[in-house]
Parts: structure tokens; sequence; C-alpha cells
């Protein structure tokens, strides 16, 4: 009895604590500048990859960034002090006088209206030699008789200089505009024609042997053998052509022509304007310039087998 009574006068056990729940550890956001070092680690190896993977074409252009450095700083110098030793550059303007030559053509417009009919008459002259001398090269080089034929024709033409067709031009076409393109296109041919000729004569010959013991006909080899193997020949006359047109059109408008670049040269000598006459001359050198590198990376796009056209 009295345990009973001391069991109920001492007080009740506490509970038990419960355990409490373990949260999970929050991921919390990248810090701004962490997220932004990755970025700039991420933009540093791709220029990084692309530096070390055109790293040939800048040098290249570095260097030739340099040497032009070089040539303006040497006819600035030449110019501005008159240097006259057997060379006379007394009356050679300096880079200066042609860069404001070229500010006031570019202002009133006569500049580019003589780019763009000079461009015109190229595209024109080229086009058209390209569209008749690379199918007949290719004919010529598969084809002995039409060799036999054409090429002894080809060789009389081809060491005339393209000024001494200026007035046979003139009596065989109605208008100047068209003597002169047919000039250009005279210029452009030969070279064109001779490099195709000269391609499908270095096909390896083991390669048309083999078409035809698979069953190859004559339309399959000339379009699977002979023309993929003669491009790169085609193209080096492609860009030694276009060089020659341009050679060949200047000569044109200065003797016969009433608009072009090379009516502006010589009108600028005429009215003893020397920097317009070294301003057009510059540029001529850059639309030659454009128009090679314009046939030679047509020539990477339709070859890329070659690293070099």
């Amino acid at each position: 009895m009295k345990r009973a009574v001391l069991m109920r006068s001492l007080p009740a056990p506490a509970p038990a604590a419960l355990p409490s729940p373990v949260l999970a550890p929050q991921m919390q956001p990248p810090a701004p500048n962490v997220a932004s070092e990755q970025s700039l680690f991420r933009i540093n190896a791709i220029v990084r990859h692309w530096l070390l993977q055109h790293r040939d074409q800048i040098r290249t252009l570095a260097i030739g960034a340099v040497s032009l450095a070089l040539f303006l700083l040497s006819w600035h110098f030449l110019a501005t002090y008159r240097v006259s030793f057997h060379v006379r550059f007394t009356n050679v303007p300096t880079p200066v006088q042609v860069f404001q030559s070229l500010a006031r053509a570019a202002h009133n417009g006569r500049l580019l209206q003589h780019v763009v009919l000079s461009c015109r008459r190229i595209a024109l002259g080229f086009i058209i030699a390209t569209l008749i001398a690379v199918p007949l090269g290719l004919v010529m080089g598969r084809f002995r008789f039409a060799r036999d034929v054409i090429f002894p024709i080809s060789e009389v033409l081809r060491p005339i200089p393209a000024i001494a067709w200026v007035p046979m031009s003139i009596m065989l076409w109605p208008s100047n505009e068209e003597s002169i393109v047919f000039i250009t296109f005279i210029g452009s041919f030969f070279p064109i024609l001779l490099n195709t000729l000269h391609g499908m004569a270095s096909v390896d010959p083991v390669l048309v042997r083999a078409s035809q013991s698979l069953g190859a006909n004559e339309f399959a080899i000339f379009r699977e053998v002979y023309f993929p193997a003669s491009l790169p020949s085609i193209f080096t006359g492609l860009t030694v052509g276009m060089g020659v047109a341009w050679v060949s059109l200047i000569a044109a408008e200065m003797i016969s022509g009433q608009f072009g670049i090379g009516y502006f040269t010589w009108e600028a000598y005429s009215l003893v304007q020397y920097s317009d006459i070294a301003l057009g001359m510059i540029c001529i050198g850059v639309l030659g310039l454009s128009s090679s590198a314009i046939i030679r990376g047509i020539g990477r796009i339709v070859m890329p087998w070659k690293t070099n056209t």
C-alpha cells in the first residue's frame, strides 16, 4: 500500500525527445564573379584555339602589314624630300596628297563611276573568255585532231600584245565599249586556254585506264577523271588570265576609252594632276588583287582537297 502511494507521488518521467529531421543541404547559386570567371575562361580557350589554328594566316597578314607599312614610309620619305638620284621623285605625290585626292574623288562620285565601268568590262570579257577557253582546252586536250587544228592558230595569235589589237578591234566592233570588252577577252583567253590544255596533258593515264576497265563511257571519264584532275591548272589559268585582262583593259581604256579607271589615270596625266595618277594606279592594283583573291577563294571552295591553289 505504501509502495503504491510512493509510486503515485513520484513525478512522471519526461517523454523521450524525438530526433530532429536532418535537412538536406541546399545548393547555393554560384557567386556572380565565379560565373563570369568561367565565361572568361571558356572565351579564352576558344580564342586560344582559334589563334593556334590560324597562326600561319595571322603570321602572313602580320608580315604583309609590316611590309606595306615600310613601303608607305619609304614612299613618304622619297616624295617629301624630293629625292633625285637618277630616279627622280621631284613630282611624285606623297601618300597624304594621294589620300586627299581620294577623298575629293569619293566625294563627287567621279572615281566610283570609272571603277564600276571598268569592273563591268572586266566581268564581261573574263566570263566570256572562261566560257570559251575552258571547254575548248578540255576538248583540245582530249582529242588530238582538235588540238592539231586549233593549237597552231592560237600560237600565232597568242604573242600579239593586247595594245596591238586596239586598231583592229575598233574596226571590227561598232562601238568603243564592245571593242574594249573584246580586248579584255583576248587578254584573258590565251592564259586560260593554255593552262587548261596543260591540265589535261598532266592527267595520269592510269586513272583513265582504270575508269575504262570499270566500264565508264567517254562522258563519264571526261566528267569524273579529266575535269577534276585539270581543275588546279584551270584555276591557275584563271588567276593569270585575270591579271592579263586588267593589263589589257587599262591599255584599251587609255587609248580608246572615254570612261574607266585607265581613262581616269590617263586624263590625270594630261591635266598634270600627279596625285590622281597615283590614285588611279593604286585603284588598279587593289582591283586586280581583289579579283585574283575572289578566284582563289572560289578555287578553295571547288577544290577542298587542295590546300593551296
